[in-house]
């Protein structure tokens, strides 16, 4: 059963156009997924005899504020669908989750990615925000300091009129809209149905 699952996991993730090769482990597919926040997801799919499991990592340990970080994670773990936050032994947050075997096909697979993508991806600037502000603060006073303010900087400054005034004191807040590259999707954003 585990390579049936793997070779159908891999048929699927061929069938939806998207980058992967084999992981270290196996029967692991790792998928490569393009984000608009963050550059790239990256998607372990690792099969077994009863299960898919799923694993993204979303963001390295904060450096401050770990109990707001955390406090949000476990609010949005409320609305996601099959899958859930969790942090390792360092601190970093992944999104991971263990779906049967016996649901796994391309059509579950596209869902399943596109929820690891809202997951990993949606979230990030407020996580920035949350757990890495002080950091975020220095960085953008040192760039500006410089003369190379957010042309040079994937995580621009807010997009706001009154935060582009004071860019020097202001690094994007939680829920701020942040300039990146718009990157087309081969696959749609849609509700796990478990």
């Amino acid at each position: 059963m585990t390579a049936a699952l793997r070779d159908l996991v891999a048929c699927a993730v061929d069938e939806l156009e998207l980058e992967w090769e084999p992981g270290v482990r196996d029967d692991e597919i790792v998928v490569t997924l393009p984000g608009e926040k963050k550059l790239k997801t990256v998607v372990s799919l690792l099969a077994s005899r009863q299960w898919l499991v799923v694993s993204a990592f979303v963001i390295r340990n904060p450096d401050e504020n770990h109990e707001g970080v955390y406090r949000w994670l476990l609010q949005r773990n409320v609305r996601l669908p099959g899958l859930a936050y969790a942090i390792d032994r360092s601190g970093d947050v992944y999104v991971t989750g263990r779906i049967p075997a016996r649901l796994v096909d391309t059509a579950y697979i596209d869902q399943v990615l596109g929820v690891v993508l809202e997951a990993a991806d949606g979230p990030f600037n407020d996580l920035l925000a949350l757990g890495f502000l002080s950091s975020m603060k220095k960085e953008w006073a040192w760039r500006v300091s410089r003369g190379s303010p957010s042309a040079t900087s994937r995580h621009s400054a807010p997009s706001s009129r009154a935060a582009r005034t004071s860019l020097a004191a202001t690094p994007p807040e939680p829920g701020a809209t942040v300039v990146t590259p718009a990157v087309p999707r081969a696959w749609r954003r849609t509700t796990l149905a478990v």
